[in-house]
């Protein structure tokens, strides 16, 4: 590596929660001349993301350990050692890493415990208001731990870590997202600059509740004539959904169904409102494109994290939050309708998630990497 490079190893595995904020740092960290490599699993979502993006991703096999079946406790520790063994070989072959990083998943904790005893200082990303295991188990060695939300600060108070080790970076997205403008998404929907951009996504969880009370305002919707529908349903809720819609053709060019958007940043984007529920990603990419929001926290998520996500947004006054169950109620289309048909209100809400910075969350992430990477080299030298 030339001076001033660092050597970067990054964790994240299992969902694209994990995978996608962990390539917008590496992407960050390559814009800025150092070298990423991750550990994951070939045979996981990261096994196809990771290279795709072109980053190296060196084959980590774990699993994690289910609390409902405990006989699986004895085969993932195994795994364990096994993956640490071959981490520390690998280091003594090639070298340690100057930094890692974590992203919550089980994955993470082969590299991180065999970084730590290298020396190696490593930092935690927590994307969720309610930590995972993996990251509650290592945070009290952690160099930092970088939260995406506020309400995530308490839950590491009594990991041992200094207050001002733990920092609210926001949650990382792709460049694809940030760069994304509102002229290049409404070229990418076909959708004019003279209408309005309605986009419902209701995630790879609990997408069937949204999808069926999205389906009944049909009528209401469409009544709005200036108003163009794009609409992720989820692949295993597609059909269903299709079928309840039933769309005449001449309704399809302002109701656009399909079961997944994968550019979701042009999406995000080109819209005026935003139907969603509250994961972690879903959250920092509408604040990250200041798009107002309508959210629909998924209700079985753990710890009800998704209601403790939106409030980020809705507190800000960037979004309006309508409960699982009020999806049956007056409230949903109250909220939902209202919004549609009040310009000045929705401006007011992107001004305020603009005002969040959600949008220089890869930067701030990368330069705490930076820092601690650093701050061990002069700690090194002394």
């Amino acid at each position: 590596m030339g001076e001033g490079t660092l050597e970067v190893a990054i964790a994240a595995g299992g969902t694209a929660g994990h995978i996608n904020p962990a390539l917008a740092l590496a992407e960050e960290l390559r814009e800025r001349g150092h070298h990423v490599r991750f550990y994951g699993q070939t045979a996981k979502l990261e096994g196809r993301l990771v290279p795709e993006a072109g980053f190296e991703l060196v084959p980590i096999v774990v699993s994690g350990f289910d609390r409902s079946r405990p006989w699986t406790l004895a085969t993932s520790l195994v795994q364990m050692r096994r993956a640490e063994r071959q981490m520390r070989r690998r280091f003594a072959d090639e070298g340690a890493p100057d930094v890692a990083v974590g992203f919550g998943a089980y994955v993470e904790m082969a590299l991180l415990a065999c970084c730590r005893s290298a020396g190696v200082p490593y930092v935690l990303h927590e994307q969720n208001s309610v930590p995972g295991l993996a990251n509650k188990a290592l945070a009290s060695h952690a160099a930092a731990v970088c939260i995406s939300v506020p309400a995530a600060h308490v839950a590491f108070e009594h990991a041992g870590l200094a207050p001002e080790s733990v920092v609210l970076t926001g949650n990382p997205v792709r460049r694809s997202v940030v760069s994304a403008t509102r002229a290049s998404g409404r070229a990418v929907f076909g959708v004019p600059e003279d209408q309005e951009m309605l986009v419902v996504s209701g995630g790879s969880l609990g997408a069937r509740h949204v999808n069926e009370a999205i389906s009944r305002l049909k009528g209401e919707l469409l009544a709005r004539e200036e108003l163009v529908i794009v609409h992720s349903t989820g692949a295993d809720d597609f059909d269903r959904t299709v079928a309840a819609l039933a769309l005449s053709p001449v309704e399809q060019l302002r109701w656009r169904v399909a079961p997944y958007v994968s550019n979701m940043g042009d999406a995000l984007a080109a819209a005026d409102l935003v139907v969603s529920r509250a994961g972690a990603s879903s959250i920092a990419e509408i604040a990250a494109t200041a798009a107002p929001s309508v959210l629909v926290p998924y209700p079985h998520a753990t710890a009800d994290h998704q209601t403790t996500n939106a409030r980020y947004l809705v507190d800000a006054g960037a979004a309006l939050l309508v409960s699982d169950d009020q999806l049956d109620e007056p409230a949903f289309p109250e909220a939902l309708l209202g919004l549609v048909d009040d310009p000045a209100r929705r401006a007011r809400m992107r001004s305020a998630a603009a005002g969040l910075g959600q949008d220089r969350a890869a930067s701030a992430l990368a330069d705490r990497v930076e820092s601690v990477a650093r701050a061990d080299e002069t700690v090194g030298m002394g």
